[in-house]
Order: structure tokens, then sequence, then C-alpha cells
């Protein structure tokens, strides 16, 4: 087990100052009711980080359409930098279709969306000059040669400690372009279902072993109802999510974890705490319709 006095390994709070990097999608999540919210995960874990006092660049693409405007209307109200916010006068501001069955979320995401087209040099302008604690992303911003190139360039500047989000949606996904990004970083999450998918034929497919295998400093596996597990150097550490709580739906539940994690890492706190708080943060948005609320009371009880 991971000594709970211990800080999650590889945690930028050690010596490095600066503001986390997120790149990828901006999309609005259409509801089955007809309600759009915004998303993509990048997207909710930069809103979050923004609640939080982390002040994260965002570097997406949007369309030169009402959905784009929205967006950038809502990023300001939130007191977001919305400098390396792209516009494409070509595609449009990315859509994807959610279904629910049992509040558990269905995804239908389309293709050739703004996002999908991150031009290289405007990102890197945008993050010129910076100083970063970490570049966080998800799988699906590299399912495009385009954005996947500005993704690449990014990751080969100034060496930053890497948080890959793993987003398994079909067709949109492959092996070998997951498994790339997981080489590269330092932390990883993902699902159970995930794991197994990832996992080479005949390998180990334990958590522990799929760690080791890509050399990785912190492996986080999510678990539903069951919690999740951190995967260090010093072992595993499991917990359980808060019990009682109301589902409205677990869109973005994930996001969610991935934000307080990212806030644990610049903190420096114990791999314990890390994974108590981001289970509780990732409870409080299931009882939210969506991913993310401009309440910022639901923040405050947090920040407390």
């Amino acid at each position: 087990m991971i000594n709970h006095d211990t800080a999650i390994s590889g945690e930028p709070g050690a010596g490095r100052v600066g503001r986390p990097l997120v790149v990828g999608e901006v999309l609005f999540d259409v509801m089955p009711d007809g309600k759009r919210i915004l998303g993509g995960a990048p997207f909710n874990v930069a809103w979050h980080l923004q609640a939080f006092g982390l002040r994260p660049l965002l570097i997406t693409r949007i369309g030169d359409d009402d959905p784009g405007d929205e967006v950038v209307a809502a990023m300001e109200s939130w007191g977001m930098d919305t400098s390396a916010v792209q516009r494409d006068g070509s595609r449009p501001t990315g859509r994807v279709q959610v279904e629910l069955d049992e509040g558990e979320p269905t995804f239908h995401i389309l293709p050739d969306q703004a996002y999908d087209f991150v031009d290289d040099v405007q990102a890197e302008a945008a993050a010129a000059g910076e100083s970063f604690t970490l570049l966080y992303h998800g799988s699906l911003i590299s399912r495009n040669e385009v954005s996947r190139g500005a993704l690449d360039n990014l990751a080969r500047g100034p060496e930053l400690p890497t948080f890959v989000e793993v987003n398994l949606r079909d067709p949109w996904w492959s092996r070998e372009r997951v498994l790339r990004s997981v080489r590269r970083a330092t932390w990883v999450k993902l699902n159970e279902s995930e794991l197994s998918l990832l996992a080479e034929a005949g390998a180990d497919a334990s958590a522990a072993a799929f760690r080791d295998r890509h050399d990785l400093d912190t492996l986080i596996v999510t678990r539903a109802e069951r919690g999740a597990a951190l995967v260090g150097p010093a072992g595993a550490l499991e917990a359980a999510p808060p019990e009682a709580i109301e589902v409205a739906d677990t869109v973005g539940a994930g996001d969610a974890f991935s934000a307080v994690v990212i806030l644990g890492l610049s903190r420096g706190w114990s791999a314990e705490l890390v994974l108590e708080r981001a289970l509780q943060f990732a409870a409080a948005v299931c009882t939210l319709s969506g991913a993310t609320t401009m309440d910022r009371s639901l923040y405050t009880e947090f920040l407390d």
C-alpha cells in the first residue's frame, strides 16, 4: 500500500511554478431533453481548475459560429483566459449527442469538428513565454492528424510532466495512438474497461503491470460505484466513493476527478488525500445535469 503521508508520485508542486496547460476539445453535449451543455474533457477540467484558482491555459479550436461565441462568452464570464482559443471559419464548434441509460452516458461524436484542426503555429505562440506546471490532454484530440501534430509539438517543447486522460470513444481511437500518448505520460487516468482494452494480448492486464510496462509515475484507475485506485511506486491505494448521493447523471464525473488530482499535484497533497477529495468532488458533479455548472457554491464548499 502507498504510504498515506507521501505525496502522490511525480507532483509538479515540487519546485515547479506556473499554471496548468490544457489541450483539447471544447464541445456542446446535447442531452436527451435537448439541453445543450458545454463539455469536452479538457474544457471540463480547465473549467474546474479555474474555479479552484489554478488559472489554466486552454488551447483549443472552435467554430466561427454562434456556438463558438457562446463558448467564449462562458469562458470570459468564468474568468478564464481565452487567448489560446482558436477560431475556425470552415468547421463547426464541436457537438456530441449524449444518450443516458440509468444515468450512464453514451456519446455520439461527430467527425471534422473545429477541435480536430488545432493549428500548431497558433498553439505554440499562445504557450510561448509562459511557465506551466504540467500538460493535460485527453485521447480524443489525437483522432485527427492536424490536432495530433499540434499536441506533439507542444509535448516536445519545454519538458513538462504530462497527465493523459484516456477516453476511448468508438470508432475514434486506435490502440497504437493511445499507447503512444501513454508512453510519454507521467500520470495516466483510465477506467477498468479501458485498462483491459489497452493491455497487450497475453500480457498481465493488472494496473500494476500496465504502470510498470509504460514507465508511469502513477496510474489512476476509476471503478464506477467501487471508487478508484492510485497505483504508484509504493503500491496501490484504493478508496470507495461517498455514499448516499442523488445521481442526476455521471457525465463529466471523470473530468471532475482529474481536476482535483491536478489540484492535489500542484499542492503536494498525499495520495490518500488526493483520492479522497477527487472522489468527493466527482460525486458532487454526479448530482448535476451535465459536466459543469456556473454555480460557484459547488466550489466554495470544497475550497472551504
